[in-house]
This record gives structure tokens, C-alpha cells and sequence, in this order.
């Protein structure tokens, strides 16, 4: 009978352990980022869509839109907790065989996360910046042509 108790403790005491640690911490970290985002320009409208597909994966979707018509820039994007790390994967139209692209987290303080992959043409760096629960700032940048640039898109929550 003895026993019995102390196993009974023995898993309960294990099983509160588990339940208290954060599987997928640094994705819940961006849960502020699910929902739509636009940036209207003269140049056209810039939306990308998160959502929350599970707890280790967000799905998104962006799109620059010119004229109000003509969609000139499509990608579709995962964002997925592996592990320790976090992976930012876009997949662009038309750029290297439609086939994703791994950019890791290599950065996470006071709600500005940056991913980077040294070995991609351009961007090498993706940042968002979260300014308040109704703005960000989304960044691209690199060395492009043997040039550093960057390029930022504010967006509004809709």
C-alpha cells in the first residue's frame, strides 16, 4: 500500500512538471502577430494574414497589390517552432523553384524578432518589429548586388 502512494505522488509530481513547461515558447512569443496587417502606399496595397494552424506553427499570407487589381508579389509563409528554434520559411512565386527558403530566429528582445539566412541572395535578414498591438514594422534586409539595402513596410491591424 505503501507503495502505491508513493508512485501515486511519484506521477502526479511528474506529470504537474510537464504541464508547467512551454513546449513552443518562442512561437507564443508572436501570437500578437496573428490577424491581418496592411500598408497602403501610392504604390499599391501590402496585406499579409497570419493564423494560428496548431501550437508549434503560424501560416501566412502576403500579397502587394497595384492598382487594386493587379497582384504583383505573392508569398506564402510558415512560421514553425522546431525544437528550440523558430523558423521563419517564405515561399515566393516565381523565385528559387517556388520552393521555401529557412530563415532563423537569431534574435527575440522587447517584441523585435529578426531571422536570418546568411546563404540566400536577398533579403538576408527578415525583422518585425511589434510597435504597439495595432502597428509593426516589417524589414528586409541585406546585401543585394554587392550593396547593403533595407526596405520597411509599417503596417496597420485591421
Amino acid at each position: 500500500m505503501k507503495s502505491i502512494i508513493i508512485i501515486s505522488v511519484a506521477i502526479l509530481f511528474v506529470s504537474c512538471q510537464n504541464k508547467g513547461e512551454k513546449k513552443f515558447d518562442k512561437l507564443e512569443k508572436m501570437n500578437w502577430l496573428v490577424g491581418q496587417w496592411e500598408n497602403k502606399a501610392p504604390e499599391g496595397l501590402l496585406t499579409e494574414t497570419w493564423t494560428k494552424e496548431n501550437d508549434s506553427t503560424f501560416s501566412g499570407q502576403t500579397y502587394f497589390i497595384k492598382n487594386e487589381k493587379d497582384t504583383v508579389h505573392s508569398e506564402s509563409i510558415v512560421l514553425t517552432q522546431l525544437k528550440e528554434e523558430l523558423i521563419y520559411r517564405p515561399t515566393v512565386k516565381g523565385q528559387n523553384n517556388d520552393e521555401p527558403i529557412d530563415f532563423k530566429l537569431t534574435s527575440a528582445v522587447e517584441n523585435s524578432f529578426v531571422f536570418e539566412n546568411s546563404k540566400h541572395d536577398y533579403p538576408q535578414k527578415i525583422t518585425y518589429k511589434k510597435i504597439n498591438d495595432k502597428a509593426l514594422v516589417a524589414t528586409i534586409s541585406g546585401s543585394q548586388q554587392g550593396k547593403q539595402s533595407s526596405e520597411s513596410y509599417p503596417m496597420k491591424k485591421k
